[in-house]
């Protein structure tokens, strides 16, 4: 019977590290295209983009590389703050009037 328990526990761990290591792959990925499509937003979003992915390819972690919760909360902080810079750019897009466009004859 313990058997069976240990069995039953290493397989549901086994499926937990999984869908953590998709979930932290899934964020990598939406954070590089994040990055991709905001290149007006200066120096800091570009070290969060850079920090994150470093962070999460990196072997050394505060938690053990099979244990991907410390990658997902930094993943996904930097979705939340390059977030905020995306707001941040299309207000400021926004509140600047659109220069006059030259006709050329």
């Amino acid at each position: 019977m313990s058997d069976e328990w240990f069995y039953a526990l290493f397989v549901i761990g086994a499926l937990v590290l999984i869908a953590l290591l998709v979930v932290a792959i899934v964020l990598a990925v939406r954070v590089w295209k994040t990055g991709k499509y905001l290149q007006a937003m200066g120096l800091g979003g570009k070290w969060v983009i850079w920090g994150a992915l470093i962070y999460t390819i990196f072997p050394i972690d505060l938690l053990p590389d099979p244990i991907y919760l410390d990658d997902v909360g930094v993943l996904g902080g930097a979705l939340i703050y390059l977030g905020r810079l995306a707001v941040k750019a299309r207000q400021n897009h926004q509140a600047t009037p659109p220069q006059q466009q030259v006709q050329r004859r």
